[in-house]
């Protein structure tokens, strides 16, 4: 029974054109979680479209069809079963556009599996999704150096990024000693699922070997219910459909909840109805859940994206205002009190100002290295005091960490990431 198996959700991250779509497509082809005739008509339509060979990266592809034209609950998300997990495998896209995907992407994911092609090596996104990755509290991570036939399966290219990678992930918190670097080849199959000649050198797992081995998250089933709403469908027959992914706490049918900030700021309430995840019928739904829900009493029109629900009795926090620690990743100048970029917050994008720059610390041992300053630039560590321009849910990273997390973004790029250390809540 699947229903025993501990559910993970496992993000593909990486440079555009680094083989994510491709690793995933084979992986679940080759491990018999999607069939020869699925892939026989991919292959079909990859040939007709003049694109012979990418019918491992349609799987994927696929599905965001079939999410634009709204025929399933589970979007682009696949299923992979391994016999000790149940996966949700989200594919974030590469490109430097997508890189908000990818936020939201990586805070609903558990684990990462970062993709790095052995013919281009470490590039700008590579080093960005680690960052990211880090910052939104993804903890296990593994490695896979795809396109190892484009360097003749040489190991030597496979030591020369395992090393450069390395340094990379310590200057972001990683441990490369407890992270799995594994050299595959997505396109011929070689290391994905099956062991390869073409890689007698490296005796370590396959992928999906590592993949399985990853270490199951501790479910925060003791923290009160937080539920980011993704997206809100209208299904034939089944009404109003929710869909999110638990971040923390439980919740079943038949519970009282609230979506706030929602409509005017004040919330709406109702009663769980239904609860489905990959389309079967569930009586409570855990953190990692990603889930498709119906409440009674609560409309199409009464919740968006951004919107958190909880229960009744413990409702997320809206805030007025909070204070948070954050990083300066990429500004072309620098941060002054005024600036009023978009923050990334669960599901929830919105305009915030940041009202006043308290100190600026060492970001390795959190000493204070100047108090009140003018400004911070790339590279600096502040707490500061943010005013969101809407309401917005939020927590303390000492009391829900997992709903505490941000990214900073300006015109199409990660300006800086943070975490929320205190909140003014809203009356």
């Amino acid at each position: 029974m699947a229903k025993d198996k501990i559910h993970m959700n496992l993000v593909f991250i990486g440079h555009v054109d680094h083989g994510k779509s491709t690793t995933v497509g084979r992986m679940l082809f080759d491990s018999g979680n999607i069939d020869e005739q699925a892939l026989r008509k991919l292959k079909d339509k990859a040939e007709e479209l003049g694109k012979g060979g990418f019918e491992f990266a349609f799987v994927m592809d696929n599905l965001k069809e079939e999410r634009e034209r709204g025929v399933t609950i589970d979007l682009a998300h696949k299923k992979l079963d391994t016999d000790k997990y149940e996966f949700t495998i989200i594919d974030a896209p590469g490109h430097k556009d997508f890189i908000k995907n990818m936020i939201t992407g990586a805070s609903q994911a558990d684990a990462a599996v970062l993709c790095v092609a052995a013919n281009d090596g470490i590039m700008a996104q590579t080093k960005e999704h680690l960052f990211l990755s880090r910052t939104l509290g993804v903890s296990q991570l593994i490695i896979a150096i795809n396109k190892m036939d484009m360097k003749d399966y040489d190991q030597g290219v496979f030591n020369k990024i395992k090393d450069d990678m390395s340094a990379l992930m310590k200057t972001v918190g990683y441990k490369p000693e407890e992270t799995k670097f594994i050299p595959i080849a997505s396109l011929p199959g070689d290391n994905v699922v099956k062991k390869s000649d073409n890689l007698s050198w490296f005796d370590g797992m396959t992928l999906i070997d590592a993949i399985n081995d990853l270490k199951a998250p501790e479910k925060p089933t003791n923290l009160p219910l937080r539920l980011p709403i993704q997206d809100v469908y209208n299904i034939t027959g089944i009404g109003v459909v929710p869909v999110g992914k638990v971040e923390t706490g439980v919740m079943k049918i038949g519970d009282k909840v609230i979506v706030v900030p929602a409509r005017e700021g004040t919330g709406v309430t109702g009663e769980v109805k239904t609860i489905e995840m990959h389309h079967e019928q569930m009586q409570s739904a855990e953190p990692g859940d990603n889930i498709g829900f119906n409440v009674r009493g609560i409309g199409k029109k009464d919740m968006t994206r951004g919107d958190v629900l909880g229960h009744v009795d413990n409702p997320p926090s809206v805030v007025t205002e909070f204070t948070a620690q954050i990083v300066v990743l990429n500004h072309p100048s620098v941060i002054t009190i005024g600036y009023t970029p978009v923050f990334h917050i669960h599901t929830a994008q919105v305009a915030c100002q940041i009202v006043a720059i308290e100190k600026k610390i060492n970001p390795t041992t959190g000493e204070t290295l100047a108090e009140n300053p003018d400004f911070i630039k790339n590279g600096d560590a502040a707490i500061v005091k943010i005013k969101p321009t809407t309401p917005l849910v939020i927590e303390k990273q000492k009391e829900i960490p997992h709903m505490a997390r941000f990214a900073i973004r300006d015109s199409g790029t990660t300006v800086a990431a943070g975490m929320c250390i205190d909140l003014v809540k809203k009356n």
